[in-house]
């Protein structure tokens, strides 16, 4: 099951610490997805995911919005 966490309208740091309170909620293998308009989230996540060690699938950007997809670490089998 995925998530999706709205940050759009939201400056740094909010949308990374709102990524971050997801993910510390998901189960291991759940997908969570960040939609921000902050260009730094674009820097601000993996800078985070290097810290809690949950796997960067992809950034979309489509005009100013960032759609950031993460996968909670400690999945089954990885």
């Amino acid at each position: 099951m995925s998530r999706i966490i709205d940050a759009r309208g939201h400056r740094c740091p909010v949308p990374s610490l709102r990524l971050r309170r997801a993910l510390e909620e998901a189960v291991p293998g759940q997908i969570v997805t960040l939609l921000a308009t902050d260009a730094l989230a674009r820097i601000d996540v993996p800078h985070m995911l290097a810290e809690t060690g949950d796997r960067l699938i992809e950034i979309e950007a489509e005009g100013v919005e960032l759609r950031i997809s993460v996968e909670k670490r400690g999945a089954p089998g990885g």
